[in-house]
């Protein structure tokens, strides 16, 4: 007999799961005993947490999903938090929980990680949350979750099978795959409203979110048409060449950014929620698009209706919208280079400090290399100004949801999809508290990633904020532990770094193991006193 769980991991390898995050569990042996029948690798983190982490750093670098099994209770609860900082950035995966029997569910009986009503929780951090009543309806809900991935706003995906139908029969049930549907294309009347409203335009901007993360190359051959500077946020960073004349590198929330938006009289935005975290970073509720007509591309429907109202909306995949909106354009001057000098000449004081001297540093050593941030100084400054080599190439918790810990399962998972480009987790003293233990997983499954650890001995981003507040920082100054006595004593290289040259040593260096590395930075040997 083939149970249901073991007909739900080739579904898994059926639709192009090729990796898989969990701890085992007494309710998920059923899918435990299916995994090996496929070719899916599994990792087995230390929390639950650490395995929704690496899953969005795996689908981060790739855009691909990868699976996530849990219990039910204390399990699918600990991945709440990294499944809510995928659904806030679009980020896919696919999340297995197994519960209780069906007629055990909601009675309060005290059994075994007993969830009053699982679905309904885990609806709140993910796109779809589904419990499975029967195994004949693996076909359906498995088609309808990688519709999800494939053709529309992803995000994660939960499935609850409880135990009477994960060990249920499944004999019966045929392992194939739907037709998946295709992502939507833009409206024509659209398409010409927009072209018109740009070919009038004199001062185009472009706004580019992290939904044009793979159109690249069609973003670069638009922005060149338009002759129009360009803004990223921060999952959009390496769309254009750090060196492209158009490319105004820096955050959205900094003011000639602002003052660039409100001189244009049309602004194109694609695959951007125009939020708070990458357009208001510093909160103080100013952003505005001014005068400017708005055009917006966005694969959701929905998002064309927040935070900022538009003038022309395509509903519809950034790179088949792009594709058929350039024949329409008509090449032009409209001083692009010039416009993009000026925002760079205003922000150049930015450059002048040691984040971006430490920033740089790393792709100097590691050209190409992906760079995972969490919430840490570095990488709140790397969120604004760092330029990434390449799309899928940097992703940080810095913004957004704002998770603690997320970076070293992240580049984890990062590195596991992508083995043959150099990983760097920048994590801060606190961050690396929440998810240290994940240090032994990797250990385990031979990860070899470079971990930066940002040490000013404290929550600095929220001390300045009681600072700002007039009050003196209140529990803050926190102790940290010897990490390089922690590393060595999970069975990684670790070491401190006192200056740049040490630092681009030790990160080569570490390209030549099969684990992680650890690299301690006392943040006063970099940038000075704060």
């Amino acid at each position: 007999m083939a149970t249901c769980g073991e007909v739900l991991a080739k579904y898994l390898e059926a639709y192009g799961i090729d990796t898989a995050f969990g701890i085992p569990g007494t309710h998920t042996i059923e899918l435990y005993r299916g995994l090996p029948q496929t070719s899916i690798r599994h990792v087995t983190p230390r929390h639950e947490q650490g395995a929704g982490f690496m899953a969005d750093g795996y689908a981060r670098v790739t855009g691909k999903p990868a699976a996530c099994i849990t219990v039910s209770g204390p399990g699918a609860y600990n991945i709440a938090t990294a499944m809510g900082q995928a659904l806030q950035d679009s980020v896919p995966m696919l999340v297995i929980s197994a519960d209780n029997n069906s007629w055990e569910k909601g009675l309060g009986e005290g059994r075994l990680h007993e969830t009053r009503n699982l679905q309904a929780a885990m609806a709140e951090c993910s796109v779809w949350s589904h419990t499975l009543a029967r195994p004949e309806e693996l076909p359906k809900v498995m088609a309808r979750a990688f519709a999800i991935f494939n053709s529309q706003r992803p995000g994660p995906v939960h499935l609850t099978l409880p135990l009477n139908v994960i060990t249920a029969n499944a004999d019966q049930v045929a392992v194939e795959t739907w037709a998946l549907p295709s992502r939507p294309a833009p409206a024509q009347d659209a398409l010409a409203a927009a072209a018109e409203l740009l070919n009038n335009a004199q001062r185009p901007v472009l706004a580019l979110g992290g939904g044009a993360a793979d159109a690249a190359e069609a973003v670069q051959q638009l922005a060149d048409t338009l002759d129009a500077p360009v803004t990223l946020t921060h999952n959009a960073k390496g769309l254009l060449p750090a060196d492209h004349p158009l490319l105004v590198n820096t955050s959205p929330s900094y003011q000639p950014v602002r003052d660039l938006y409100q001189s244009a009289d049309v602004i194109l935005g694609i695959g951007t929620e125009f939020s708070e975290t990458d357009y208001d970073f510093f909160f103080n509720g100013e952003f505005h698009l001014g005068e400017a007509k708005l055009v917006r591309i966005d694969i959701d429907s929905t998002q064309l209706t927040r935070n900022v109202r538009p003038d022309v909306s395509l509903c519809a995949d950034s790179r088949s919208a792009i594709d058929a909106l350039l024949p329409l354009l008509q090449q032009g001057s409209r001083n692009g280079a010039a416009r993009t000098a000026a925002v760079k000449e205003q922000l150049a004081p930015l450059n002048h400090n040691g984040y971006q001297v430490f920033l740089d540093s790393i792709q100097q050593a590691l050209p190409g290399a992906i760079v995972m941030g969490d919430s840490t100084q570095p990488a709140y400054f790397a969120a604004a100004q760092y330029d990434a080599p390449a799309t899928r190439r940097f992703a940080s918790a810095a913004t957004g949801y704002g998770t603690l810990g997320y970076a070293l399962p992240a580049a984890f998972g990062a590195k596991l999809a992508q083995p043959n480009l150099p990983v760097v987790c920048l994590i801060g003293d606190g961050g690396l508290q929440f998810t240290i233990n994940d240090l032994s997983t990797a250990v385990e499954a031979q990860i070899p990633v470079v971990i930066l650890v940002w040490n000013n001995q404290r929550y600095e981003m929220i001390a300045q904020n009681f600072e700002t507040a007039g009050m003196e920082p209140i529990a803050c100054d926190i102790h940290t532990p010897d990490f390089v006595a922690i590393a060595k004593g999970y069975g990684c290289p670790a070491q401190q770094a006192h200056n740049l040259d040490e630092l681009q040593q030790q990160m080569q260096a570490a390209q030549q193991q099969n684990v992680p590395t650890l690299i301690e930075i006392c943040e006063q040997d970099f940038i000075g006193e704060q």
